[in-house]
């Protein structure tokens, strides 16, 4: 080994020290503004920054594989900028806090310089996506007012850019998103993090196949409970297909499905973890604090949306495994239930219990996830594997800490975007131009925001997707006479859609790699089977009395909870093209007209397609069993 190289190993050692630190000064930062005492804020976003911007570097160096010494080179030119640039924040930040003080040209430089580390960092992360939509934020300040139409503005200085994108604790990088993440997302991304390394994920995946071993999915079956609840906890829908696909795609391609079905089937479960109360994920959190609803109503909203999307998937599986002709049969898993596996299942039941109880009781809802955290870690020695190792317990702390710190460079660039944004008023205007696309007419000015949404998010993560398009199509939205709550969750379930919209479906193509399937099909398959993630949103923008907090009436949600049942079944089985048999074209065609009519808001519309639907349903019926009873007749 060459000595340039034996030194570009030791120097990359210590990164990896220096980011491990970092990690743990994070996380303890976290617990205690969690749960001990509040930290000045911007002390806590300056540290915040300044350890994530340590293991961030560290991160992309692992990506990279490979360290040459010119590689080193640019890593710590990047440290030190990055860190001046957070000095300089800090240290403007208390001038204003004890004087009158204004930014100036020389304050300016730092803060580009931070910019520049802060959106090269984004883009080893987190691609060229993100990268692009922080650049386009700085660009558009610098020289926008040179562009035509509504996308002019009045022109920035480089000191307003570097007041409006970095010495600002409302807006910029530094801004309300930032607290948002690291005074509530934080503690949960440990959280989940930590309930995955308990093994309260292994526990979770044996209920599931015991709950669903004598449906015709099966193991699909399973995958989609599983997913649902893993996801709750995890956050991520890689990471949960990940810790369950692993798992349940080879059962699914053993119990007969293909591996596209297998591995479109665990993306659109998966994805769906983060729609489902009660954690949800980093985005709900965010969401929580955007609308001022508070956590617990965001979870009591979120849930009857979420378990029609579950149901559908519920259906889709059924009808697929009625047209492949798989049959009911007890499953064999290796590894049964037992005492072991109903101790630990206390280490998911527990922390849940704890969240819950502690938004009832009127704590914060980061409170809600430092108690979790304590309970899941006592909770923890009751779990063998963990007196065994106590060591994963530090681990799964650190990662959830690195975790927490690559999305914080994440949010740098939906911070830049917000900054840019909201200085120019280009959201506004963008408001104003979809107004004008869409005319007077609701549905088609959801229909704008949603093909809007799915482009904005494409490719992206949920938080930053469902940032992203909030900011871009909120406006818009609320506009129509829609409630800020509503608008919120629609473009909520459009940026976790985002993630199954071909040709960028990050979900498919992390499942497909598992199953040994082709990406693109993957996705083409997952965007099927997850369709009704796509129509929910329209359902609640119309029936807010089915977030239950948005004008609840019991009558009416109960007639609309009926009749968005049915259109599901209707709407899977018109998908798959099978039933009890296979479909002919026209019955095709007349279920999916009356899957969409049972929705309309007019009776004399959905009343008809009701019956027609019960008509088909009972058509089918008698037509299976006149097709079995031909069969089994002997010849």
């Amino acid at each position: 080994m060459t000595d340039a190289a034996s030194s570009a190993s030791v120097t990359t050692r210590l990164f990896g020290f220096a980011a491990a630190l970092s990690c743990l000064a994070l996380g303890l930062i976290t617990l205690y503004s969690s749960g001990v005492g509040l930290i000045d804020p911007k002390l806590h976003r300056a540290a915040g920054f300044g350890l994530a911007l340590i293991v961030a570097v560290s991160v992309s160096q692992k990506r990279r594989g490979g360290t040459t010494p010119l590689h080193l080179g640019l890593d710590i030119a990047l440290i030190i900028a990055g860190l001046w640039s957070i000095w300089s924040f800090y240290f403007v930040q208390t001038e204003m806090e004890t004087a009158l003080y204004d930014v100036t040209n020389r304050d300016a430089w730092p803060a580009l310089a931070g910019l520049v580390v802060f959106l090269e960092l984004c883009r080893r992360l987190w691609g060229w996506g993100l990268f692009c939509v922080g650049t386009f934020g700085v660009v558009y300040l610098l020289f926008g007012q040179d562009l035509p139409g509504i996308l002019a503005h009045s022109g920035f200085s480089l000191k307003e850019v570097a007041e409006a994108l970095w010495y600002n604790t409302n807006k910029g990088v530094f801004g309300s998103i930032t607290n948002i993440v690291l005074s509530t997302v934080f503690i949960f991304i440990i959280f989940g993090v930590l309930l995955e390394g308990t093994g309260a994920g292994d526990t979770l995946l044996k209920f599931a196949f015991l709950a669903t071993r004598r449906t015709r999915g099966g193991p699909a079956h399973a995958a989609i409970l599983a997913s649902s609840m893993f996801g709750t906890m995890s956050g991520s829908t890689v990471a949960n297909i990940v810790g369950t696909g692993t798992f349940t795609i080879p059962m699914i391609k053993k119990r007969g499905f293909s591996p596209t079905f297998a591995a479109g089937i665990e993306a659109t479960a998966s994805s769906g973890g983060q729609i489902m109360p009660p954690i949800m994920g980093a985005a709900a959190l965010v969401m929580a604090d955007l609308t001022g609803a508070g956590y617990l109503n965001i979870i009591v909203a979120a849930l009857l949306p979420a378990l029609f999307y579950y149901f559908s998937l519920f259906a889709a599986v059924t009808v697929e495994a009625r047209r492949q002709g798989i049959e009911v049969q007890e499953m064999t898993v290796d590894d049964q239930i037992t005492r072991t596996d109903l101790i630990n299942s206390v280490l998911f039941i527990g922390p849940i219990l704890v969240v819950i109880g502690s938004l009832v009781a009127g704590l914060s809802t980061s409170a809600a996830g430092f108690y979790a955290v304590v309970v899941l870690l006592v909770l923890s020695v009751i779990n063998p594997e963990v007196r065994g190792d106590p060591a994963r317990l530090w681990k799964s702390f650190l990662k959830g800490a690195e975790s927490g710190a690559t999305l914080l460079i994440a949010i740098a660039a939906i911070g830049i975007l917000v900054g840019s944004l909201d200085s120019t008023g280009l959201g506004l205007k963008l408001a104003n131009v979809i107004a004008s696309i869409r005319g007077e007419s609701l549905f088609s000015a959801l229909l704008v925001a949603m093909a809007g949404a799915l482009i904005l998010g494409m490719g992206m993560p949920t938080l930053p997707a469902y940032l992203i398009i909030i900011l871009v199509m909120g406006p818009a939205i609320q506009e129509l006479g829609v409630s800020m709550l509503t608008a919120h969750m629609f473009v909520f379930y459009y940026g976790v859609a985002s993630s199954l919209t071909p040709p960028v479906a990050i979900a498919a193509y992390a499942a497909a790699p598992i199953a040994q399937a082709n990406p693109l099909m993957t996705a083409f398959m997952s965007f099927r089977l997850g369709m009704a993630k796509f129509i929910i949103p329209f359902i609640f923008a119309f029936y807010p009395t089915i977030l239950i907090i948005e004008q609840f009436s019991l009558l009416p949600f109960l007639w609309i909870v009926a009749r968005t049942c049915f259109c599901i079944w209707l709407f899977s089985s018109a998908l798959s093209g099978f039933d009890r048999r296979r479909l002919t074209v026209p019955e095709i065609v007349v279920r999916f007209a009356a899957a969409f009519a049972c929705l309309a808001t007019d009776p004399m519309i959905h009343l008809p397609a009701i019956a027609i639907g019960l008509a088909l349903i009972a058509f089918d019926i008698h037509a299976g069993r006149a097709k079995a009873a031909m069969s089994e007749a002997p010849k």
